[in-house]
């Protein structure tokens, strides 16, 4: 926050869990809160002893509920809403803040959503916490090195189930090396046994971290942790998010020794299992990382894989079809927000044609969808002649027996709805012109 004097909000307001007599703390406890500090053999652990204060600092608060804010996302089994919680907070802060101090704070089970896996595989099953940021490209440039550098075999790991199955037992043996701040153990623990909510029903869990919340992986994390520890101390060159994890090496035979002494390390050590069928051994051309895959050039360049695109043309056939009662405006304002979201990440690809080609995909199917609407002969010719087509060249197309999808790329649907009156209504461009 600045040294200036800010107005008043209520957001403001309710964003700190104060303790009621803080300034009263003995000199006796300080001296004893140093002298136990000066016995921590880790400087780092022993600046946790007091997390929990510093979690529930105005400044800490402030930053969480914004992002809480701007997450959105749905309510959890409380039903509480993302526009409720300020209000609740400054009702209840107090309340919390001691129940965060003493450790008394009990989480409310996460209610459980099914999602089907974009690969058509199965279901996903998120939790979705009581009141919700992306990949991170570095990850992608990296393994791209690799490759460049002539490691041309990939050992693609998929762990199964992997935050269904994170040994509670091993995760706060990791947190409790880099915290020691009872209280946030405790925490931890009591969101970790929250149960989940299915069907109106509360069923305890022994095993996995809920998937959803911000919580979840950063503490999976952890558990790879040790995974990325053995990595490095064989040497291997390899890329890991989340639970996504690639090794590069040299040769398939090399990669099948990694692959096999891997998946040993990863079932008895960490007490995880591999997908043997979703894992393998292969070209990187042929396998994906963060929804991302390579060519077989010298130089490899970075490219969509080929299930991304897919999906992108599937949201984009929903978002536009003729049916959805909304206006052309309307339409593009929508995929607009779609669209930056998208190209914010796979606008990192190396490959413009294929960006180039969804866009021209895209225009198409706008201007189909727009001739769908007009419908009938007399319509079409009228709109086409008053978006300046000429009279020879609209009347055999207001006519034509060919479908939408056809007549979407005939010079007439060019004319009328050229590519800046897409871009006058908003819609960004795939690929930034030079």
């Amino acid at each position: 926050m600045s040294g200036q004097r800010q107005k008043s909000r209520p957001e403001q307001e309710v964003l700190a869990f104060p303790a009621e007599s803080r300034s009263d703390a003995p000199k006796a406890a300080e001296q004893g809160i140093e002298t136990l500090l000066a016995k921590r053999k880790s400087e780092s652990l022993a600046g946790t002893e007091r997390l929990m204060e510093e979690v529930c600092e105005l400044e800490n608060c402030k930053q969480a509920l914004q992002r809480v804010k701007a997450n959105k996302g749905s309510p959890g089994v409380d039903g509480m809403t993302v526009d409720e919680l300020p209000a609740y907070l400054k009702q209840h802060e107090l309340e919390i803040g001691e129940q965060l101090r003493s450790g008394t704070y009990q989480p409310q089970p996460v209610r459980r959503v099914e999602i089907r896996k974009p690969d058509g595989s199965g279901m996903r099953k998120p939790g979705i916490p009581c009141v919700l940021d992306r990949f991170i490209q570095q990850a992608v440039h990296e393994a791209q090195r690799y490759i460049a550098e002539g490691h041309r075999w990939v050992v693609d790991l998929d762990l199964e189930k992997f935050f269904d199955r994170v040994n509670h037992d091993r995760l706060l043996a990791a947190v409790a090396k880099r915290v020691a701040d009872k209280r946030m153990l405790k925490l931890i623990r009591a969101f970790l046994k929250a149960g989940v909510m299915e069907d109106g029903l509360v069923s305890p869990v022994d095993e996995g971290t809920p998937q959803g919340g911000p919580l979840s992986p950063l503490l999976s994390n952890l558990v790879l942790d040790e995974l990325d520890r053995e990595l490095e101390r064989r040497g291997h060159r390899f890329v890991r998010y989340a639970d996504d994890c690639n090794i590069y090496v040299s040769s398939e035979r090399a990669g099948q020794r990694v692959m096999e002494s891997v998946t040993r390390f990863i079932t008895h050590r960490l007490k995880l299992k591999v997908n043997q069928a979703k894992s393998a051994v292969a070209r990187p051309k042929q396998r994906k990382f963060l929804g991302f895959s390579f060519t077989g050039e010298r130089e490899p360049r970075r490219r969509i894989a080929p299930k991304v695109i897919a999906r992108f043309k599937e949201r984009i056939r929903e978002q536009t079809h003729r049916t959805r009662g909304i206006s052309l405006t309307q339409m593009v304002k929508e995929l607009a927000t779609y669209l930056r979201g998208w190209l914010g990440y796979f606008g990192d690809c190396q490959t413009p044609s294929v960006l180039h080609g969804l866009e021209r995909w895209l225009r198409r199917r706008l201007r189909s969808m727009v001739w769908k609407q007009w419908k009938r002969g007399r319509t079409r010719f009228r709109e086409l002649r008053k978006r300046g087509v000429a009279k020879d060249l609209a009347a055999p197309t207001a006519g034509s027996p060919h479908g939408p999808w056809r007549l979407a790329k005939s010079p007439a649907l060019n004319i009328a709805l050229p590519n800046a009156y897409f871009a006058e209504l908003g819609l960004p461009p795939m690929v930034m012109r030079s």
